[in-house]
């Protein structure tokens, strides 16, 4: 005979959950850690023991989430998706009608089946070049690029993380049968319809339209450049780039002249005497230290993009990506010249540009950074995860062996997975193992693409899942609801949870937020008599047509870049979201009866 249930232990759940959310939303802590942390707590008050606790990182949900990571990197690796995006963008016409519509078009049907933030990623560029060549304003294209590989991400179960997630824990902890790869499938086409149709008519008008400027002048950077010559007996000579004065005054060293030779030097190259060099900071700092450092100011230089080439040097823009490892650290802890071999300029954020002691600002997601570097360096930084180069390049013609390869291997998964010849996990693991072998992905960039902090997330929200059940939080919040808005009819109900999931996605990843309304909705549904299966299509489908705020991943992407304000998605992105629940509440009784 089972022992009863300690009523606090509902109490306590409550709380700990109500701590995690506002840990979530401050941001202090990573969100990984944030979870991990909760799961201890669950565990030392006795409320799961510990093979409960961590048996959401032993279900076929992590395996399936990692496969999937892993294919998807194998198929950005071999750069067909990218080289077919271009192609398509290319031929886009100059009405930015029409932009709009293809752009969400091909950011739709990349994100059905692969991590919209890497599609967002490898789009924004394109879209960003585009907009350049036709004179239409990034910003008109940019949100709607990532509303669109938001809404992409409903059609499949492998969509996004969150389906993925959600599927985990019906056939897990609800005794359902796990979702089909394309059950969602009609929905999702008629969101992406409705989200498409929006943005054309509607949506891009309300959008803000901000000029291409030079890239100087739109980080307010011209005039910051200066000429200096360090004199014999200078302290500064034999002190590295990165170890002199110059530096700790965020003075940024463009190129060195010695002997007639001009260089871009990097961290560790050492100055000597007679050195020119081509520097950008605070005028007023440099003649604090003319006298004490021994130099020569030569008359301050008048610049721009054209002045930085003919020295031999590009000027680009780079987003720090959501899932950067640059995130929380300053440029100095990052050692971010040593790394990447750019020097960064200026940091765009929330509307302005900051230039002063920059080395010391504490980098954010989405945060746009001006850098300058040598062409080769721009191209090491575009396969790398930390950073999105917004300067288009077009990508070359790929050896197609690797590529037709990967592309089958994940058309055969699909199959595999839809016909449900074999469970969806097992198809996709196949895949990603065959594309190591074939050697579409390289065995030491394997781990590299795999989302470590999501998959520690969701198997901790297991946990909290398990918790809530057992404790008998579910059973106490789903009374509240239900007896809040349960005599309104079924369908109120399933609106109550639909907007109390969009609302936690705000201070909550997508898939958590799912996560912790899943053990109460359904709950309610027993309750109510409503089929759980729908319940939890209404959970799983909110939490993916967020588009009210920019904290989503795509959203941050593209929030730098378009120069937006938060006020920008509030006013395009509420209705939609608005316009999508009432879809979702018409269409869902239909297609999955209550």
């Amino acid at each position: 005979m089972m022992a009863a249930v300690p009523a606090w232990h509902a109490w306590a759940v409550l709380a700990l959950l109500l701590v995690v959310v506002v840990l979530f939303a401050i941001e202090k802590l990573r969100v990984d850690l944030v979870a991990l942390i909760g799961l201890c707590a669950l565990i030392g008050m006795g409320i799961l023991t510990p093979d409960e606790a961590f048996g959401g990182f032993g279900t076929s949900t992590l395996v399936m989430l990692a496969s999937v990571f892993v294919i998807g990197g194998a198929l950005q690796e071999t750069g067909v998706l990218e080289w077919l995006a271009s192609r398509l963008i290319r031929f886009l016409p100059r009405t930015e009608g029409w932009q709009v519509l293809g752009l969400m078009i091909v950011a739709a049907a990349l994100s059905a089946f692969m991590n919209n933030t890497t599609v967002t990623a490898m789009l924004v560029p394109l879209s960003v070049g585009l907009a350049r060549r036709t004179g239409v304003a990034p910003s008109r294209l940019l949100m709607p690029l990532a509303f669109a590989s938001i809404l992409g991400g409903t059609c499949t179960l492998i969509g996004t993380s969150t389906n993925v997630a959600v599927s985990g824990y019906v056939s897990t902890k609800a005794g359902l049968a796990p979702f089909g790869l394309f059950e969602i499938t009609p929905l999702g086409l008629v969101f992406v319809g409705v989200g498409v149709a929006y943005m054309v008519l509607v949506g891009r008008h309300l959008l803000p339209r901000h000029p291409e400027e030079d890239l100087a002048d739109d980080f307010g950077m011209r005039g910051f450049l200066s000429e200096i010559v360090l004199q014999p007996g200078s302290p500064l000579v034999g002190r590295s780039v990165s170890d002199s004065d110059l530096a700790r005054m965020e003075f940024r060293v463009l190129k060195v002249v010695r002997s007639g030779r001009g260089f871009v030097p990097d961290a560790d190259t050492l100055l000597e005497a007679g050195d020119v060099l081509l520097v950008t900071g605070n005028v007023a700092n440099l003649m604090k230290v003319k006298t004490t450092e021994g130099i020569e100011i030569r008359p301050e230089l008048k610049w721009g993009d054209a002045d930085l080439k003919r020295v031999g040097l590009e000027l680009a823009e780079v987003v720090v990506s959501p899932r950067s490892t640059l995130i929380g650290r300053t440029l100095r802890e990052a050692r971010f010249q040593q790394e990447f071999r750019l020097t960064v300029l200026a940091i765009y954020r929330a509307g302005r540009s900051l230039r002063d002691r920059i080395s010391r600002i504490r980098l954010h997601a989405g945060d746009l950074l001006l850098v300058q570097g040598r062409l080769e360096a721009l191209d090491e930084v575009r396969g790398r995860r930390d950073l999105a180069v917004l300067a288009e390049r077009g990508p070359a013609d790929p050896a197609w062996r690797k590529p037709l390869l990967a592309m089958g291997i994940f058309g055969v998964a699909l199959v595999l997975g839809g016909l449900e010849i074999v469970p969806s996990a097992a198809a996709f693991l196949m895949a990603a193992v065959m594309m190591v072998l074939a050697g579409c992905l390289r065995p030491l960039r394997l781990y590299e693409h795999v989302e470590w902090r999501l998959l520690v997330l969701i198997g901790s929200m297991f946990a909290f899942g398990r918790a809530m059940d057992h404790s008998g939080a579910a059973d106490l919040l789903s009374r509240w609801v239900v007896d809040l808005v349960g005599h309104h009819g079924h369908l109120a109900v399933l609106a109550g949870f639909c907007l109390l999931t969009v609302l936690l996605t705000q201070p909550m990843s997508n898939a958590a937020a799912a996560l912790v309304v899943l053990p109460v909705s359904l709950k309610a549904a027993g309750q109510l008599g409503i089929d759980p299966r729908a319940m939890a299509v209404a959970v799983m489908i909110s939490a993916s047509t967020s588009l009210v705020t920019p904290l989503e991943p795509s959203s941050v992407l593209v929030f730098g870049p378009g120069k937006y304000r938060f006020a920008d998605f509030l006013r395009v992105g509420f209705p939609l979201t608005l316009l999508l629940l009432g879809i979702m509440l018409w269409l869902l009784p239909r297609w999955w009866p209550l």
